[in-house]
C-alpha cells in the first residue's frame, strides 16, 4: 500500500504542475469550507465556545476522513489502477505548487513592466495586507513571503501526510489547515472558538515545515553563506516569525536570497511591526520573486526524493520483522 501511495503523491505533483486549481472544477477544499461555515454559525454562539470549537474540528475531521476513506477503498475495490488514480486525483487538489507559482508570477510581470497599480491590485489578492500605497520592494516582499510561507502548508505538508495516511490523511490535513484559516483568529470572534483548530495546525505542521526548511537550504546555494552557516541560522531566524512553523519556510528563502523579510505591515490602515528575519545583503527586487519560486520548485523536488527514500527504507525494514 505504501508503494501506491509514493505512486500517487507522485502523479498528483505531476497533475497539479500541469493544471492546477481550475476555478470552474468542483474542489473539496470548497465544500470542507461551506461545511465548517455551517458548523462555525451553529456552534460559535453562547458559552463553551472552546469545546464547541474542538467539536467542529472533530466533526470535520472524521467527516472527511470518512468519506474519503469511502472512496479510495471503493476504487481499489475496482481495481488498483483506479484506486491510484483516485488518490492521484484527491492528492492534487490537497497541494498548490501550480497557483502558487501562478499568482506569484500575476505580480511579477507587471512589476517588470513598470506597472505599479497592477502589481499592487495582484498581490492584494494573495495576501491580507493592505497594498495600496506599497512601493516595488514592499510589493515584492508581500509576494516573495506567500511563496516562502506556503511552500510547507500548501506543498509538502500535505505530501508528508499522505505517505503516512494516503489520500484520507492527506485530505484531514487540508481540513485541518482549512479550519485554522477560517476559524484560527486570535479576535473577540474566535479566540475560544478556534483555538482548538489552531493549536491543531501547529501540531500538523510542526515536522513538515522544518523538514521543508532544511530542504530548501540543503538543495539551493547562497551567494552570501556557506550551507553550513545557514543551517545554523535557519532555527533562529525562524524563530522570530509569529507562528511556530511559518518561520522556517520564509527564515530559509530569505538567507538563500540574502534580503530581510518580515518588518511593518498595515492592516486596514492600522500599523503591525514584525521582527524581520534575514541579513540584508541585497536590497528586495523583482527578481527576487523568481528566486522564490525557484527555491520553492527545488526543495519540492527533493521532499518527494525523500519521500520515496523513506518509504522505500520502510518497506525494506517492515520485510525484517
Amino acid at each position: 500500500m505504501l508503494l501506491y501511495h509514493l505512486i500517487s503523491i507522485t502523479l498528483a505533483l505531476i497533475i497539479d504542475r500541469m493544471i492546477g486549481d481550475p476555478p470552474s472544477w468542483p474542489h473539496p477544499v470548497r465544500w470542507i469550507g461551506s461545511f465548517i461555515a455551517w458548523l462555525e454559525y451553529r456552534l460559535n454562539i453562547g458559552g463553551q465556545r472552546k469545546a464547541k470549537g474542538g467539536m467542529l474540528l472533530i466533526a470535520v475531521m472524521l467527516t472527511v476522513f470518512s468519506v474519503t476513506s469511502l472512496l479510495v477503498w471503493a476504487a481499489y475495490h475496482i481495481h488498483s489502477i483506479a484506486g491510484v488514480a483516485v488518490e492521484s486525483a484527491i492528492i492534487a487538489t490537497t497541494i498548490a505548487q501550480h497557483d502558487l507559482k501562478k499568482a506569484a508570477m500575476n505580480v511579477y510581470h507587471p512589476l517588470k513592466d513598470g506597472d505599479i497599480t497592477a502589481a499592487r491590485l495582484q498581490v492584494s489578492m494573495i495576501v491580507g495586507r493592505d497594498t495600496h500605497k506599497l512601493k516595488e520592494s514592499g510589493v515584492t516582499r508581500a509576494t516573495v513571503e506567500t511563496v516562502a510561507e506556503n511552500i510547507s502548508d500548501g506543498i509538502t505538508a500535505p505530501l508528508f501526510w499522505a505517505l503516512f495516511g494516503g489520500t484520507p490523511l492527506a485530505m484531514v490535513y487540508r481540513a485541518v489547515n482549512t479550519c485554522d484559516s477560517m476559524v484560527g483568529y486570535n479576535n473577540e470572534r474566535y479566540h475560544d472558538f478556534g483555538w482548538a483548530s489552531a493549536r491543531f495546525d501547529d501540531m500538523v505542521n510542526w515536522l513538515p515545515s522544518r523538514i521543508t526548511g532544511v530542504c530548501m537550504i540543503a538543495v539551493c546555494s547562497s551567494s552570501f553563506l556557506t550551507k553550513r552557516q545557514a543551517l545554523h541560522m535557519l532555527k533562529t531566524e525562524a524563530a522570530k516569525h509569529p507562528s511556530p512553523n511559518s518561520g522556517w519556510g520564509e527564515a530559509a528563502v530569505a538567507l538563500l536570497l540574502g534580503v530581510q523579510l518580515g518588518g511593518t505591515n498595515y492592516y486596514q490602515g492600522i500599523k503591525s511591526e514584525r521582527a524581520v528575519m534575514g541579513l540584508p545583503q541585497k536590497d528586495l527586487q523583482k527578481g527576487h520573486i523568481q528566486g522564490a519560486i525557484t527555491i520553492m520548485e527545488r526543495s519540492v523536488g527533493l521532499f518527494l526524493i525523500l519521500l520515496w527514500i523513506g518509504g522505500g527504507c520502510y518497506a525494506i525494514a517492515s520485510t525484517w520483522l
